[in-house]
């Protein structure tokens, strides 16, 4: 795949990368051990300077930079924006917080005399340099979510940014600089996906994380367990959205069409599939397919567009061959199910219905506005549908029955359970999935200490 900018909405190749060379690539990884040997060293109160900066920076160019993101991958205008506005927030939690975060830990007084110590304390040190392989969906947040704690640590970062959004992926590395970083604290690596397993087994390369597609993952990991690295790994997912007779149907259905189709659907965590109770079944099908009736597609850069164009015509053929598959296998499609006639990648909110799992539907990921709608007889047959996946990344349920959410919370197979809301991410908390979703988290303090050297400090009587 060429490292290119390539308009979604048109198809227009704007601007092309030839990749870094072997030199090129060998010098940034010399800079990143360099500078990890002195920015290791830098103050909690010195690197929170730095990222509150790189914050301030990213909220004055949010118009610029929003611009850039749609026009590189498609997504709406505001979306963009609000994406930028996000990232900054995150930046200024870490750099609030991790001190705190990672500050010594003092084991209990009975624990260190049993130990024959006089005193014990748990240090969090930073690995190294950190590779980070990244997806093209939120461009600007999926970095920042891996660099402001990596960088707060007191790791460095290079990024292998998804070949389709390098404007992004250079504007990161600038920022960072400008804010103040030395320049091997953070780099941009623009090469093609084939140069990362070389670059993975790099002795100065500590650990990796990878969020993405899982064959993306599987390659990562086995290279890593091979070098023995630490990775963390954010994967597909194909979240279920359960709705229980209890639910307050009108705001379901409203977040349930917000929670499908928000950047087009290509996002992880999306609501994708659809599972509600028979009892209130037609009564939730008939607002939702009415609100995804009703969503706005069309040009991205236009502020009212509420859906834009899917990322690259392969991503659209993907999911017409799903939906396409479904439609064989019987599924009805309830609306949309067509791709429209003209330029750009678009695809229209579709819902389809009469699911089984012979169709490839229900075992794969839909990367795209396309939901499907299940109907359950009670609570034990939702769960076991919601649980039906091979991937398990957030979940969401609605019901005001709060026995019914004591089930769903111990019973659902995934890393997160919003109830009565839609699954999205925050800083404070932690952030992955299980299953073939991946492992380890992002965010919060779990995340900040997943590329951190976990040191038991011991001092003898």
């Amino acid at each position: 795949m060429p490292i290119a900018t390539v308009n979604p909405a048109n198809g227009e190749t704007l601007k092309t990368y030839e990749a870094m060379g072997e030199e090129e690539v060998e010098r940034r990884l010399r800079l990143a051990q360099a500078t990890f040997r002195t920015y290791r060293t830098t103050s909690f109160d010195e690197r929170a300077r730095l990222m509150r900066k790189a914050a301030g920076l990213l909220e004055e160019d949010q118009q610029e930079i929003g611009r850039v993101v749609t026009t590189e991958m498609g997504k709406p205008i505001r979306q963009a924006r609000a994406e930028a506005a996000k990232c900054a927030k995150a930046m200024r939690w870490y750099a609030d917080h991790a001190g705190e975060l990672l500050a010594d830990e003092e084991p209990a007084d009975a624990d260190v005399k049993d130990s024959g110590a006089s005193r014990v304390r748990v240090r969090y040190r930073p690995l190294g340099p950190v590779l980070a392989v990244m997806p093209w969906n939120f461009p600007l947040w999926q970095v920042v979510r891996f660099a402001a704690p990596a960088l707060m640590a007191g790791n460095v970062g290079l990024l292998k940014h998804a070949s389709n959004v390098p404007q992004t992926a250079l504007y990161l590395e600038d920022l960072f600089h400008r804010a103040g970083f030395t320049e091997g604290c953070f780099q941009t690596l623009l090469v093609g996906s084939a140069q990362v397993d070389d670059i993975l087994r790099d002795e100065r390369v500590r650990a990796a994380t990878l969020t993405g597609s899982e064959p993306a993952g599987r390659a990562v990991a086995s290279t890593a367990g091979e070098m023995v690295k630490k990775t963390v790994l954010e994967l597909g997912g194909s979240d279920p959205f359960v709705v229980m007779p209890s639910a307050d149907l009108d705001r379901a259905a409203e977040v349930a069409v917000n929670a499908r189709c928000q950047n087009a659907g290509q996002s992880c965590i999306a609501a994708k599939r659809f599972i509600v109770h028979t009892d209130v079944y037609d009564a939730f099908a008939e607002r939702f397919v009415q609100g995804m009736r009703a969503l706005r597609t069309g040009d991205p850069m236009d502020e009212e567009t509420q859906v834009g164009p899917l990322s690259s015509e392969r991503g659209r053929a993907d999911l017409e061959e799903l939906v396409d598959d479904a439609v064989r296998g019987g599924a009805k499609v309830l609306c949309g199910g067509e791709r429209p006639d003209g330029p750009g990648w678009y695809y229209p909110p579709t819902v389809l219905a009469g699911i089984t799992r012979e169709m490839r539907v229900h075992r794969e990921e839909t990367f795209g506005p396309v939901a499907t709608l299940y109907r359950a007889g009670d609570l034990d047959e939702a769960v076991l549908v919601a649980n039906d996946s091979p991937f398990g990344l957030s979940s969401n349920v609605w019901t005001r029955d709060e026995a019914e959410v004591d089930r769903f919370v111990r019973d659902l197979e995934a890393g997160g359970v919003y109830v009565n809301g839609m699954t999205a991410s925050h800083p404070a908390f932690p952030f992955g999935g299980v299953k073939r979703s991946g492992y380890g988290r992002e965010l919060s303090g779990h995340g900040i200490r997943e590329f951190c050297n976990i040191t038991t400090v011991w001092h003898g009587a």
